[in-house]
C-alpha cells in the first residue's frame, strides 16, 4: 500500500471517535448540575452582602481574561495543526527557525501586561475589601479553636453606658485599637459550639452565628491554638484566624437565611469537623438572640486567644 494511502487508513478510526469525543464534552458541559442563572457567577455561590458582589466581579474578569487567553493560545495551535501539518506542505522536515525576535518579545511582554493588569485589580479590591469603620454598627469576635468556633458579641444588651466589661482579661488579645470601635457600654455576651452542635432549624452541624440584616459587622478574628480560616462561603472571602495575631474585617448581610461556614486552612486531625453556621436575621430578632443569650447566664466574654505580639499591635490599618 502506498504511503499516501496508509496516512487515509490510519486517519479513519480517528474521525469514527471525533463524534463520540465530541458527545462525551456536550454531556459533560450540560450535565453539571448547574442551571442557567449559575452560568453568570461561574460557580461562586450568591452573594448575600454589599461586599461580595465587588468578589463576585473580579472573578468574573479573572475568567473572562482566562478565556480570552485561552481562545487565542487553542487558536494559535490548530491553526499550527492544520495549515503546517505534514500532509499539506509535502514537507519531511519544515525550515528551522532559531531566532524570531518579534515573537520572543510579543511572549514575554503579553505576560507581564496580562499579570499587570490582574495585579492592578486584584490589589484595588482588595484594599476596598479590607477597609472597616472606626464606629461599626456591631463588633463580634470570632473565636478559632481545636475543633469548633466561639462568638463574642461585643454588644451593650441591657443598654446600660455604665455596664461596659469591654476591658476583661478574656479580650487581652484583642489589641486596644480594635476595642474603641466597641459600642459603649457593651457588657457582652457570649456563644460557642463543639463538633457536635447542630442548628435547630436545618440540623447542619456547627454552632450558629447570628447577624443583622443591612447593619455593618466588624469581625475580630482571634485563635486559641493555631491557624484557623474563617470562611462564610456566601461572603465570597475567607481570612486567617492566627494565634497572637488579629485579623478583622467587615461586612453588611444584605440577605436574610442560614448560611454554611467552615474552617478553611488545614488545622489537624478534626478540621473537617470545624463548621458552623451564619444566620442572617431581622435588626429586632438579632436585639432579641443577644437577650436570650444573657437569660441563659451567657454573659461577659470567652477567652479570645494568645495575646497579639507588639509589632503586629503596631502594625497600619485602614478606615472608612
Amino acid at each position: 500500500m502506498s504511503p499516501n494511502g496508509s496516512d487515509r487508513s490510519s486517519r479513519r478510526p480517528m474521525r469514527r471517535k471525533l463524534p463520540q469525543v465530541l458527545a462525551a464534552g456536550l454531556v459533560l458541559a450540560t450535565a453539571t448540575g448547574c442551571t442557567y442563572k449559575d452560568f453568570p457567577r461561574l460557580g461562586m455561590p450568591t452573594p448575600v452582602t454589599d461586599e461580595a458582589p465587588r468578589i463576585l466581579s473580579l472573578w468574573q474578569g479573572s475568567w473572562a481574561a482566562a478565556l480570552a487567553t485561552g481562545v487565542l493560545v487553542w487558536g494559535l495551535i490548530i491553526w499550527s495543526v492544520i495549515f503546517h501539518r505534514r500532509s499539506r506542505t509535502k514537507v519531511q522536515v519544515p525550515a528551522q527557525t532559531r531566532y524570531n525576535m518579534p515573537i520572543e518579545a510579543l511572549y514575554t511582554i503579553v505576560p507581564f501586561i496580562i499579570i499587570a493588569v490582574l495585579f492592578y485589580f486584584t490589589a484595588r479590591d482588595e484594599s476596598e475589601i479590607l477597609k472597616t469603620s472606626k464606629k461599626p454598627d456591631h463588633v463580634i469576635n470570632v473565636i478559632g479553636f481545636q475543633w469548633s468556633w466561639a462568638f463574642n458579641y461585643l454588644e451593650n444588651v441591657d443598654g446600660n453606658k455604665s455596664t461596659t466589661n469591654i476591658n476583661a482579661k478574656e479580650l487581652d488579645a484583642i489589641p486596644d485599637k480594635w476595642k474603641k470601635g466597641v459600642p459603649e457600654g457593651a457588657e457582652g455576651v457570649y456563644d460557642q459550639g463543639t463538633p457536635a452542635t447542630r442548628n435547630p432549624q436545618t440540623g447542619n452541624p456547627g454552632p450558629t452565628l447570628w447577624l443583622p440584616k443591612g447593619e455593618t459587622v466588624q469581625f475580630i478574628l482571634t485563635s486559641r491554638d493555631v491557624i484557623h480560616s474563617f470562611w462564610v462561603v456566601p461572603f465570597l472571602m475567607k481570612q486567617d484566624v492566627i494565634p497572637g495575631h488579629t485579623n478583622v474585617f467587615e461586612v453588611t448581610p444584605n440577605q436574610e437565611g442560614t448560611f454554611m461556614g467552615k474552617c478553611a486552612e488545614l488545622c489537624g486531625v478534626d478540621h473537617s469537623r470545624m463548621l458552623f453556621n451564619v444566620k442572617v436575621v431581622s435588626p429586632e430578632k438579632y436585639r432579641e438572640h443577644l437577650k436570650e443569650l444573657a437569660k441563659k447566664g451567657q454573659t461577659g466574654y470567652l477567652p479570645s486567644g494568645i495575646k497579639q505580639t507588639d509589632h503586629a499591635r503596631n502594625a497600619e490599618t485602614k478606615n472608612k
